[in-house]
């Protein structure tokens, strides 16, 4: 079985190529790894395209950008290949060609740096299909794994870096210069992310937690029971067209089937935490939103805000008027467009509150 994954063996695989032993490996892995699956078809996909294109000469244009593309010492091998195949083959083909090895050719040089590394710290977590202190580095499709006495940390492309905790089990999704995705299927890890906003996310089964530069910690179990909980900058934690925004200093639980829960700062009195709490259960229906109107500061604003788009229209009004008693309501905030949720609105109002946040 393949450690990790086998693009270059799949133009082989398709085109009958392989030496027995190795397309049995190759299919043994083809067969537990969906990514690798997908590419497959993307490479069957473009060898059929090329056995339908027209022959034409490619022009001089053609191959002197090819070769003016390719370092200094490659570009022998192009003009060897232009010499003797470029009267012939079809000038579309010429180009795809060019392009895969050109694709190739970067994948080989730049392969290291799209692998995350990964330092083993207790224990003898897992990387890959190998302990970790066997595994230079992890990449998209690759799992890892800590059981009880066990954790890791893994280095963030050059953003950041996850601790991960103990009993914890999470995927590799993407490592591309412009996301870094992972998914964390239990257990525990620590971000530390230094990044421009939206580009590191880490999936769980009820939300997902989209960075905004910052550093949090998140908990899950295999349902999707699960607490965010920031310490540095914010985090968007989204779910099904729901969205909670959690700034430092403040918490979210997640619940399956639900998506991220109001956010509420961890100093708010303990009557607030506890009715918010209820209140997820309640669905508006019982007094716990009386309690959080009541206790509520200027600080806990916050939580009320996340309140107004998840209530009734009656409470909704309640809300607002206790937002209002609170802290001045900005002149271009209008009382009856929060109460019909507008958008532009809501997210004027929020950024005036966030000073006080």
């Amino acid at each position: 079985m393949f450690r990790r994954h086998i693009p270059h063996q799949l133009a082989g695989l398709l085109d009958g190529e392989l030496p027995l032993a190795e397309k049995k490996r190759v299919e043994d892995h083809l067969a537990v790894c969906g990514l690798c699956r997908e590419e497959r078809e993307q490479v069957r996909m473009g060898m059929s395209m090329l056995k339908h294109l027209p022959p034409a000469q490619a022009p001089d244009a053609i191959w002197n950008a090819i070769e003016s593309a390719w370092p200094e010492q490659q570009q022998r091998s192009v003009a060897w290949f232009r010499q003797w195949f470029g009267q012939w083959l079809p000038a579309y083909a010429v180009l795809a060609v060019a392009a895969v090895a050109g694709i190739a050719y970067w994948t080989m040089v730049h392969r290291h740096e799209r692998l995350w590394e990964v330092v083993e710290i207790h224990g003898s977590p897992g990387g890959g299909q190998e302990p970790i202190r066997k595994v230079a580095g992890v990449g998209p499709g690759d799992w890892i794994e800590t059981d009880a006495s066990s954790s890791a940390r893994i280095t963030v492309g050059q953003i950041g870096s996850v601790d991960v905790g103990p009993n914890a089990r999470l995927r590799v999704v993407t490592t591309s210069p412009l996301e870094h995705r992972l998914t964390l299927e239990r257990g525990e890890i620590h971000a530390k992310i230094s990044a421009p906003p939206r580009l590191f996310f880490v999936e769980t089964a009820s939300a997902t937690a989209e960075d905004l530069g910052c550093e949090y910690s998140l908990k899950t179990d295999v349902q999707g029971l699960g607490l965010l909980q920031v310490t540095l900058g914010w985090v968007s934690f989204q779910w099904k067209g729901i969205e909670s925004l959690v700034p430092a200093g403040a918490s979210c639980r997640t619940r399956p089937h639900e998506g991220p829960g109001v956010p509420y700062f961890d100093d708010a009195p303990e009557e607030l935490r506890n009715a918010l709490e209820n209140l997820a259960t309640e669905k508006f229906a019982g007094s716990s939103l009386d309690t959080i109107l009541r206790v509520a500061r200027v600080r806990d604003t916050l939580t009320l805000w996340h309140l107004l788009s998840r209530a009734g229209v009656p409470d909704r009004a309640r809300i607002y008027d206790r937002m209002a008693a609170l802290t001045p309501v900005p002149a271009d905030v209008s009382r009856d467009k929060v109460l019909e949720l507008d958008a532009k609105t809501l997210t004027r109002w929020k950024e005036a509150l966030a000073w006080t946040w």
